[in-house]
């Protein structure tokens, strides 16, 4: 189990990249709602977006500038939700000033800047956490348990799935590699990509296929990747730019040798969902008719729903509180975007790439 927090001691948090993201949920449902946290001051390069979130949010002060905000005394963590290009510079330095650091994914455009924050975040003895809130949702974290119980046996399959309508946008920095990195691929498949290891492990293996079919931006719309784990099981993780939000399902399947796990609607940025487990008897006869008459178990669980943004605020809060490693370290989201590099690369030279 993933432990939240008691009431501690708030953290005091800076938010580098005010708009976006940070506006539309982690400030609100994060920071202003954790019980361990409390939002001291917001930063954004465009200063009436930058007032007109801190007097929404009632932050103390309001910067324009990283360098000013990483050097306000009263903050002790910093929240990075910036274009990706600007990830690490934005997290060394805060790493420098001796912020704990919680950032967006990925973390960074190559594995070689995430070594350089990781490297700048030990000299400095601070934390780094990466936002793959989706870690935190109640049903993922139920999924986790059914899984590490052994109830559906042996894993051999996972898929994943988040997509979305995503038009061209003058000006929109998902929409340009330089700034991104990638289009649907690097910016929804690296969550699939987290909780597929997260259920199965690491991977080996990567293919996959990545091209721009309906939209007419410089980044791929349409993204599908095969993965072999290193266990032997194998991974789908599918991710579309061009498919309508009312028909987005953004489903989560574990297959295993005694059952499955189904998710509907748990990946993405809400905290709802369900899932339900389908779990057979162990010992089984191989079945010509295929009537599936064997007794399966079928069970549905709704736990109580927790918002996977406070959770995350919360989480990485206590690990500085507690001097912890937060459940989502550097070395996990340099271990992800690893994984979606290799996807690009099969997809540019139409082979199969080796991670190992």
């Amino acid at each position: 189990m993933i432990r939240l927090s008691e009431v501690v001691e708030s953290i005091k948090w800076g938010v580098i990249g005010a708009g976006g993201i940070a506006d539309r949920r982690t400030i609100r449902e994060g920071i202003l709602s954790a019980e361990n946290s409390k939002l001291i001051a917001v930063m954004d390069v465009i200063p009436e977006v930058t007032k007109r979130i801190a007097q929404k949010y009632r932050a103390k002060r309001a910067y324009f500038r990283e360098e000013d905000l990483v050097r306000d005394p009263e903050v002790d963590a910093v929240y990075i939700a910036t274009p990706v290009y600007l990830h690490a510079k934005q997290a060394i330095l805060a790493a420098e000033a001796g912020k704990h650091i919680l950032c967006e994914k990925p973390l960074a455009l190559s594995t070689s800047d995430c070594e350089d924050i990781m490297t700048a975040c030990r000299r400095n003895h601070v934390k780094l956490m990466v936002g793959f809130m989706m870690r935190f949702h109640a049903c993922h974290e139920k999924a986790r348990e059914i899984v590490e119980k052994g109830m559906i046996g042996q894993l051999v399959m996972g898929r994943a799935q988040l997509t979305c309508w995503y038009p061209e946008i003058p000006g929109a920095w998902r929409q340009d590699p330089k700034l991104g990195g990638g289009g649907a691929l690097m910016d929804m498949g690296i969550h699939c990509v987290d909780l597929l290891r997260m259920f199965i492990g690491e991977v080996d293996e990567v293919s996959a296929f990545a091209n721009t079919i309906v939209h007419e931006y410089p980044v791929e719309d349409t993204s599908t990747m095969i993965m072999r784990f290193r266990n032997g099981a194998h991974g789908i993780v599918d991710n579309y730019f061009n498919i309508p939000d009312a028909a987005a399902q953004n489903v989560l399947e574990i297959y295993g040798t005694n059952g499955c796990i189904l998710a509907k609607g748990t990946i993405g940025q809400s905290s709802t969902g369900k899932i339900t487990a389908y779990v057979t008897e162990s010992a089984r006869e191989y079945e010509a008719a295929q009537t599936r008459e064997t007794t399966v178990q079928k069970e549905e669980f709704s736990p109580p729903p927790r918002n996977i943004y406070r959770a995350e605020i919360e989480h990485f809060a206590r690990c500085i509180e507690e001097d912890t490693e937060p459940f989502i370290s550097g070395t996990e989201a340099a271990r992800d975007l690893r994984v979606v590099l290799a996807a690009y690369e099969s997809a540019r030279t139409k082979r199969v790439v080796r991670l190992s």
